[in-house]
């Protein structure tokens, strides 16, 4: 009886007079609702694995390291590549400065990783959750630590299904030991791109670390250690959307992780020795479901679980190396390629089609006018806010004062002096309110700071309209200026 068939003959009987209501209940459930089983994914070994080892050791090593990178930006900046620093508002890439005033540079990372992770989908399938995401880089490090204290899939398997003794506890305790060591490394490493990285060690061997960097350490900890320990396959499928519209990204040339159902069906066992006639190449091993790390069967067609990551192809590779038939049962191929060999023809994979035009000519945009953006980034930036209470006041010589809030964006790594000027007002008069002996003339901001200052601006005009004025602001140094426009308030408008 299929599960489909289950389903309706518990929903018939739940119908019956004669079953308690709890009974009903129960039998109809359980023909929907199934409890999750634990996958122990086998060790593969083959190109692909190969490929995935790579991946990892790469992406977790530029995960650990990169906290650690020096980049010399001078004397009033900090030293480390990368860095977010939060209590000065800024995020630095090696030569790339990011002020709050400039977040849209970080949408447009974002709209640039987005996009391109849609055209790698268009023309290679989920190659990033399969290779390069986070939840599977992380999951193949503990999984590879549970096979190394607790054996390969069928010692796991049993450990876990057996009873409670000395060595169960202690393989387990240990698995879990470690898990929480790299959990514990991952969170560490993830502060020290708030931090400076060789400080923030050093506070730590000296138990000096405040309870907020304590608190996200054990946050992370914790959520590493549950992800990559417990959740796994369930974050895939349940958690991440990119598994729910993936299918939106692809197409009959999109390369894809396939079952050659003309050449393995029909399946069944084979000994050595038996001739392969009338019968497919797949001798239903299950090797391809025992070591895919999401617990699918290839052999069922392309699924919303399937992560592109090639393990299948490696293990059904070694089957036939070892049954004397060609490799390729399970394999990257299109879907166009196969149909096309049903029917005794060859496609070649395209990569030149629509969506990867589409992709392609949206990532060239977005990625022109970023680099546009940074190429062209003014060292200085000025902002002028009126004052609302008052919006001006007449004074006994007849002129009107206006005031101003001023905001100087100082963005080089060197102190500036500055000077103030504004245009539009015959015979303006300009007065600084700052401690010390400021003028108009002298206005300094520090090293990758922002200099505020409150000035008056005084003329002698009539009453009328609001007059536009423009403010400039000047590098007494180098020369460099910027403007901003405002206006200059004579009389009070009625509501």
């Amino acid at each position: 009886m299929t599960e489909k068939q289950a389903g309706t003959t518990n929903r018939s009987k739940s119908n019956q007079p004669n079953n308690s209501a709890g009974a009903g209940n129960e039998e109809t459930f359980s023909g929907y609702f199934k409890k999750q089983e634990k996958v122990y994914p086998k060790r593969v070994w083959g190109r692909f694995r190969k490929l995935k080892w790579v991946a990892m050791i790469v992406t977790l090593g530029i995960y650990y390291l990169a906290p650690f990178l020096r980049w010399d930006r001078g004397p009033n900046a900090p030293d480390q590549a990368i860095l977010i620093d939060l209590p000065n508002r800024r995020a630095y890439w090696f030569f790339i400065e990011i002020w709050p005033q400039e977040v849209y540079f970080l949408t447009g990372i974002l709209v640039t990783a987005a996009v391109a992770l849609f055209f790698v989908t268009s023309l290679y399938g989920r190659v990033w959750c399969g290779y390069l995401c986070p939840q599977t880089v992380w999951t193949d490090l503990f999984v590879w630590v549970e096979r190394i204290v607790q054996g390969d899939r069928n010692a796991r398997k049993k450990l876990q299904e057996g009873p409670w003794t000395l060595d169960k506890v202690k393989k387990i305790a240990l698995t879990h030991f470690i898990w929480l060591i790299i959990g514990w490394c991952t969170a560490g490493s993830f502060v020290l791109y708030f931090n400076d990285a060789p400080t923030l060690v050093q506070s730590f061997f000296h138990l000096d670390v405040s309870p907020t960097v304590l608190a996200f350490i054990v946050g992370l900890t914790l959520s590493t250690y549950i992800m990559a320990g417990f959740a796994r396959e369930q974050v895939c499928t349940f958690m991440c959307p990119y598994a729910r519209f993936q299918s939106a990204m692809f197409d009959p040339d999109t390369l894809i992780i396939g079952y050659d159902e003309q050449r393995g069906e029909k399946r069944g066992k084979h000994k050595a020795g038996e001739s392969w006639e009338g019968r497919g190449h797949c001798i239903d091993c299950t090797a391809c479901v025992q070591v895919c790390p999401m617990g699918i069967d290839i052999r069922n067609g392309l699924q919303m679980e399937c992560i592109a990551c090639g393990l299948c192809v490696d293990a059904c590779d070694n089957i036939m190396d070892k049954v004397g038939l060609p490799r390729g049962l399970v394999r990257y191929d299109t879907e166009r390629h196969m149909k096309a060999l049903v029917k005794g023809g060859k496609e070649r994979f395209r990569i030149l089609r629509p969506r990867t035009f589409y992709y392609g000519g949206l990532l060239a945009l977005v990625g022109g006018i970023m680099l546009y953006g940074l190429l062209t980034r003014a060292p200085l930036e000025l902002h002028v806010l009126h004052d609302r209470n008052p919006l001006f006041v007449r004074l006994s010589s007849g002129e009107i004062r206006n005031g101003y809030e001023l905001k100087i964006l100082n963005k080089t790594h060197e102190d500036h002096n500055f000077t103030i000027t504004v245009s539009g007002l015959n015979d303006a008069k300009l007065e600084v309110r700052a401690p010390g002996d400021i003028t108009p003339e002298t206005l300094f901001v520090g090293a990758d700071k922002v200099g505020h200052y409150h000035i008056f601006v005084s003329a002698k005009v009539e009453e009328g309209n609001p007059l536009p004025v423009v403010f400039t602001i000047r590098n007494n140094e180098n020369g460099n200026t910027d403007t901003y426009d405002s206006v200059f308030i004579t009389r009070r408008t009625k509501l």
